[in-house]
C-alpha cells in the first residue's frame, strides 16, 4: 500500500494533476481546497473510480487553526501525512504602484505561509517515522521575477529559501524536501 499524500489547493490545475497522478502511484491521497468543493469532490470521484483511495478535505491552508484541523482530518481519514505537496498559489497580478498591500498580504499568506504552516504540522509525524517526502511548488516567477507579480515572484523566491532551509534541517532524518519551478517556456 502506497504512503500518505497530501496534496495543497488540489482541487484543479496543478494540484489536481498531482493528486491524479500520485493516486496512480497507489498513494492515498488528501485532496485539500478552500472554497472549490465541489472541483475537489470530482477529483476524489475520478481517483476512486480509477481505483485508488482520496479523501477531499477542505481547510484554508493560510490559517493556523485551520491547518491543524486539516492534519487532524488527514490522519483521521487516511493515517499521518507521509508526502506532503506544497501546491496552493494565488496571485493578485499589479504593478507595484497600483499593488494594495492587503493583496500583497493575501498573496504572501497563500504562497508562502501556507507551506511554512503545513510543513510544520507534516515534519512532526515524519520526525517520528524518520521518513518524509515535501515538495514545494514554486515559480520560474520566483527565480526571475515578472512584471506586474512582485508579491507572487516575492512569495515563490521566499519558498525556494524556505525549502533549501528545512533540506538542511531534516535530510539527515530521512525526510527530503524540495521545489519545484514549473512557468512557461520562453523559446520560440
Amino acid at each position: 500500500m502506497g504512503r500518505v499524500a497530501l496534496v495543497t489547493g488540489s482541487s484543479r490545475g496543478i494540484g489536481r494533476a498531482i493528486a491524479e497522478h500520485l493516486a496512480r502511484l497507489g498513494h492515498r491521497v488528501a485532496v485539500n481546497y478552500r472554497s472549490s468543493e465541489a472541483e475537489a469532490a470530482a477529483v476524489v470521484t475520478g481517483i476512486t473510480a480509477a481505483g485508488g483511495e482520496a479523501v477531499a478535505v477542505g481547510a484554508d491552508v493560510a490559517e493556523e487553526a485551520a491547518v491543524g484541523r486539516l492534519f487532524a482530518e488527514v490522519e483521521g481519514y487516511l493515517g499521518p501525512v507521509e508526502v506532503l505537496v506544497n501546491n496552493a498559489g494565488i496571485t493578485r497580478d499589479a504593478l507595484l504602484l497600483r499593488l494594495k498591500p492587503e493583496d500583497w498580504d493575501a498573496v504572501v499568506a497563500v504562497d508562502l505561509r501556507s507551506a511554512y504552516l503545513c510543513t510544520r504540522a507534516a515534519l512532526r509525524g515524519m520526525l517520528r517515522a524518520r521518513w518524509g517526502r515535501i515538495v514545494s511548488i514554486g515559480s520560474v516567477a520566483g527565480l526571475a521575477g515578472n512584471p506586474g507579480q512582485a508579491a507572487y515572484a516575492a512569495a515563490k523566491a521566499g519558498l525556494v529559501g524556505f525549502t533549501r532551509s528545512v533540506a538542511r534541517e531534516v535530510g539527515g532524518r530521512g525526510i527530503t524536501a524540495n521545489v519545484i519551478a514549473p512557468g512557461s517556456s520562453i523559446l520560440p
